[in-house]
């Protein structure tokens, strides 16, 4: 691995649009405010002297109906940060609920990256769970640092639709909210650091959490961008061309209000924000159409995220936006509320705080609770007093800030009548204006962000490299371990590796260990994991760094014997195992093995003699329509595994994920099951003892056939293809 100068930072935020630039914020429900922090936080992170790269990794899209952006498989942004874009799911958009089952296919795809780059970061951060979810993979595998910034959370989304009726089985169909929470609580149990925005968020949210307890918790908020978000009074800008397009974007979103606004001088009341229900925007749609008074003294405006056709839309969204426009109507609001239908986040946004500002308006947060609100720091950075929910993040940034009032937001008299106080007392907006201004600047900097952020990690990872117990240090995990071998040898155990003379197996081992630093050592075998451990265990063989157990269905690395979910999740497709049992149960001449022979993807059965009896099995999986490997050895095993699984497919796979040449490996069995993975590139070696169904590889060029036996085959092997001294070369 690549000696590092500083701190390597790698990011997932997996779902929605992203990109460095123009973010298309409000496209739906997946862009939004999340995207808008990781990107900003990344910016500031590559400006700190002490950070070295960061990765921002996410979804790759090739999609119609997105920006050909989000299909660069990497996007340098400056000379420390760049967005990794990693395929999962196919190539369309898809919500983020969709992609739950794609998520070990970034984790394997994240390990060839760094495999491939020969650098493994010194932590992984995880936005929301699906982020979180592939950063726990990923640190367990490399022993780093793992931290968590959730955005918004399971349990209480979970609660609070309960309360507004929801029934939970639509819930779980529409936004696997039962499986979100589970995956939070697995990431609770063992996450190093959770980032949180603020105080309420661990108390009142993280609190709901059976695992609470177990992490530990900093509350850094977010920075804002000072120069964008100056204040309304003055422009201050750094180039004349940053000027003109600032005043272009001025000017635009002057005409786009002026098109709604029969008096468009009047203050102006702005709610910006996603059109999901929880945001409430009917709730202030209903309380400026029920106060006369509040219509007479100012112009409502709601930004409700991008759109072209509401009928397109998500359910939810498509809701939110219907609701908007009836009450509208039945309140007969027009010439008095503007409803655009897109905004530019990059310049206008800024211009809207600083226009709202500029007529003496304020900006409100409805929203039913809020775990944050970066965009009532941004509208107090450009001089707007705030209305704002009492549940969630605002009351940290009220405490800060003094810059507005907290309401229930479902009481719509008082939510009218707090916009009223600050629209009516002209020395309160004054105030509450000068004070967000002032404080925002002296609370809410990505520069004093990233100043504690990088105090906090550095932390961190001086504990993951000073600790002796428990924790792995990083440069003893399996992950720094395969990624630094380029060979590796896979051998059966019964029969090849076990069976003969000790002393042979002995010496083998100290061979394996005296070379270590460039041969890998792994099992495959039909035995499960932990009849595996056994056998190993008895016969003094050393814990291998990959074991291929259950005939190729499953792996598992080092000593933790780390589970390799990304296989299984490859190999389970059209996986029917009740459909073949049924199937089988039907041939009078195969009998089930014991239960210690079965596992998730393989169902094994006793045939003998049988070989000649093979089509009929054929014949009655493939009438079924099932898909299947089947494999049969030693005259009386037969194994039947997905149609992707086996030894062979297994070692590819591994070739595939850790970036290491089939030729580079040697691979040594002794029977029908081991077949496969013996022929093709690898160095194939048949000992000794070898079953008489594997002398149809004796045409094979690239498969040694060993004089010697079991363990001494295996020897006789790595002499005959000078294994270790190509390794070392």
């Amino acid at each position: 691995m690549e000696k590092k100068k500083g701190l390597h930072i790698q990011m997932f935020s997996i779902h929605g649009l992203i990109r460095a630039e123009n973010m298309e914020l409000g496209h739906d429900a997946d862009t939004g405010g999340q995207i808008k922090y990781v990107i900003e936080l990344c910016n500031a992170l590559s400006q700190n002297s002490q950070v070295e790269q960061v990765d921002l990794f996410t979804r790759l899209i090739r999609d119609k109906s997105c920006s050909d952006d989000y299909g660069r498989p990497t996007e340098q942004i400056n000379k420390k940060f760049r967005i990794i874009r990693i395929q999962c799911g196919g190539r369309k958009y898809i919500r983020k609920e969709l992609l739950w089952p794609f998520l070990d296919e970034v984790v394997d795809k994240t390990i060839k990256f760094i495999q491939r780059e020969k650098k493994v970061p010194d932590l992984v951060h995880g936005h929301y769970p699906d982020g979180g979810y592939v950063t726990r993979e990923l640190a367990r595998f490399f022993g780093i640092p793992f931290v968590y910034t959730g955005h918004s959370l399971g349990k209480p989304k979970k609660k609070q639709l309960l309360n507004q009726g929801m029934d939970i089985n639509d819930m779980n169909k529409r936004l696997k909210i039962d499986h979100r929470i589970d995956v939070e609580e697995a990431i609770l149990k063992s996450v190093d650091l959770i980032i949180t925005s603020t105080h309420q968020e661990i108390h009142g949210q993280y609190g709901l959490y059976r695992n609470r307890t177990l992490p530990t918790y900093q509350v850094i908020p977010p920075g804002i961008d000072i120069e964008k978000f100056h204040p309304y009074y003055h422009d201050t800008f750094a180039a004349n061309s940053d000027k003109e397009e600032a005043l272009f974007a001025r000017a635009s979103v002057n005409r786009e209000l002026d098109r709604f606004f029969q008096y468009p001088d009047k203050p102006i009341i702005l709610v910006l924000s996603r059109p999901d229900k929880r945001k409430n925007i009917q709730g202030l749609i209903k309380a400026y159409g029920e106060d006369e008074e509040l219509q007479a003294m100012a112009n409502l405006a709601v930004f409700a995220g991008i759109r072209k056709d509401i009928s397109l839309k998500e359910d939810n969204e498509r809701d939110v936006l219907t609701r908007m426009l009836l009450l509208m109507d039945k309140y007969n609001l027009y010439g008095k509320m503007a409803i655009p239908k897109k905004h530019d986040f990059e310049h206008e946004v800024p211009e809207l705080y600083r226009i709202a500002a500029q007529k003496k308006g304020v900006f409100v947060n409805p929203a039913l609770t809020e775990p944050f609100g970066l965009t009532l720091l941004e509208s107090l950075a450009c001089g707007l007093p705030i209305v704002a929910t009492h549940d969630g993040g605002p009351k940290d940034i009220m405490a800060n800030c003094q810059s507005g009032i907290l309401v229930d937001p479902t009481d719509t008299l008082a939510l009218a009548q707090a916009i009223k106080n600050i629209l009516v007392h002209q020395d309160l907006w004054n105030t509450y204006s000068k004070n967000g201004i002032m404080n925002t600047r002296k609370f809410y900097t990505w520069k004093n962000h990233v100043k504690t952020y990088v105090t906090e990690i550095e932390g961190l990872c001086r504990e993951y490299e000073s600790s002796d117990i428990q924790v792995k240090k990083p440069s003893h995990s399996i992950g720094y371990r395969l990624s630094d071998l380029d060979h590796i040898l896979i051998t059966d155990i019964d029969n090849t590796l076990v069976g003969g003379d000790e002393q042979v197996l002995a010496n083998l081992m100290n061979l394996l260990r005296k070379n270590r630093n460039r041969i890998g050592f792994g099992v495959a075998t039909g035995r499960g994991l932990e009849s595996t451990r056994e056998v190993l265990k008895a016969h003094g063989v050393m814990t291998p760094d990959i074991i291929i157990s259950c005939v190729g269905s499953q792996i598992y690395y080092g000593d933790t014997f780390y589970h390799d979910k990304g296989w299984e999740t490859h190999i389970s497709k059209n996986w029917k195992p009740a459909q073949i049992k049924a199937c089988l149960e039907k041939i009078d001449f195969i009998h089930p093995q014991e239960d210690a022979f079965q596992g998730p993807y393989k169902l094994s059965y006793y045939m003998a003699p049988g070989k000649d009896r093979l089509a009929k099995v054929h014949h009655v999986l493939t009438q079924n329509r099932c898909l299947y490997t089947l494999v049969y050895s030693q005259n009386k095993h037969l194994d039947l595994l997905p149609y992707r699984a086996s030894k062979g497919k297994a070692i590819r796979y591994l070739s595939y994920k850790w970036e290491i040449p089939l030729k580079n490996f040697l691979v040594c069995g002794d029977s029908g099951n081991d077949e496969e993975m013996l022929k093709g590139d690898p160095c194939g070696v048949v000992v000794g003892n070898y079953s008489p169904e594997l002398e149809s590889l004796r045409s094979t060029k690239k498969v040694y056939f060993a004089n010697q036996s079991f363990a001494g085959g295996i020897r006789e092997g790595i002499s005959h293809y000078n294994f270790i001294l190509h390794a070392k070369g």
